[in-house]
């Protein structure tokens, strides 16, 4: 199936990431979002990236144009009825891409694949809430997208294995690398991945490390380009305690509990780099020192 229109729900860092890259490479992208001032932040924020290609140049003046005219931005879902695929990438709540699903299975043609940039959500359950479960695929892309290579493709129970295959097609034509998934919390990269970034908040937390020797002894003695607590704040505290939730509901094992101190800095508002302020503090995106907070 070619796809040649794509609708993207939710123009946070993410949809915005992601609708960047669909008309980076050609394809005609609707953003949407409940909030006006959100589609217009996230578009002034497209072209500013664009712009910074420009600069350093990657792309032309004229490239940036034809880009931003292959965007549109929208409050409405009826525009859903246009596009080849749809991609939900709204917050990590069950219930809330549930809504999602069902009104765009509404609204889209019977042809329309329904896709979701979740990071740990069951995509059966996902396709079970709409008509059209063999449709429903996951689409999880990583932050940065434009910047980010790999894409994980995740199927449910009933994904159909034209789905799959569409929904690799259109990755590999945005330039992703792909790897697949069977739909289980937290499928391949984030089942590794954020489990390491709570024990990190749990080893702070029992005052077994300060902050940047937690971060410097993962960069340094395993080579990684930044420490676990930088990356927990660039993924969003709040983000992560939500999905170590669903693991630790899902899997019911003790180590995916979320750390007590993870739970107390979401509820006291630290919530990373959107914030200001996680377990760094940041000025204009920028880290500036640590959270004043948790020093000594």
């Amino acid at each position: 199936m070619e796809i040649h229109d794509i609708f993207v729900v939710g123009a946070g860092f993410m949809g915005s990431g992601i609708a960047q890259t669909a008309i980076q490479k050609g394809y005609h992208v609707t953003l949407n979002d409940q909030r006006s001032d959100a589609l217009e932040r996230a578009k002034a924020g497209i072209r500013a990236r664009l712009d910074r290609l420009v600069a350093k140049e990657r792309m032309t003046a004229e490239e940036v144009e034809a880009c931003m005219g292959r965007l549109t931005i929208s409050t409405s879902l009826e525009g859903a009825a246009h596009a080849g695929l749809a991609i939900e990438a709204i917050y990590e709540d069950l219930e809330a891409k549930k809504a999602v699903f069902r009104q765009l299975d509404q609204i889209c043609d019977p042809s329309t694949i329904l896709a979701s940039n979740t990071s740990s959500i069951s995509l059966t359950s996902l396709g079970a809430s709409t008509g059209r479960p063999e449709q429903v695929v996951g689409m999880h892309f990583f932050s940065p997208v434009p910047v980010m290579r790999l894409l994980e493709v995740v199927y449910g129970l009933r994904t159909s294995k034209a789905t799959l295959d569409t929904a690799m097609e259109v990755g590999a034509s945005l330039g992703k690398r792909m790897i697949l998934a069977k739909d289980k919390p937290g499928f391949i990269v984030n089942r590794m991945l954020l489990p390491m970034l709570n024990e990190a908040v749990q080893i702070l937390d029992e005052d077994i490390g300060s902050v940047e020797d937690t971060d410097e002894g993962m960069k340094l003695g395993c080579n990684h380009p930044m420490g676990p607590l930088e990356l927990a704040d660039m993924v969003g505290l709040d983000i992560l305690l939500e999905v170590m939730e669903t693991f630790y509901a899902d899997l019911g094992d003790t180590k995916y509990r979320p750390a007590h101190l993870l739970r107390k800095m979401v509820a006291a508002g630290y919530t990373g780099q959107k914030s200001g302020m996680g377990f760094y503090r940041y000025e204009n995106g920028k880290k500036v020192g640590v959270n004043p907070v948790l020093q000594k």
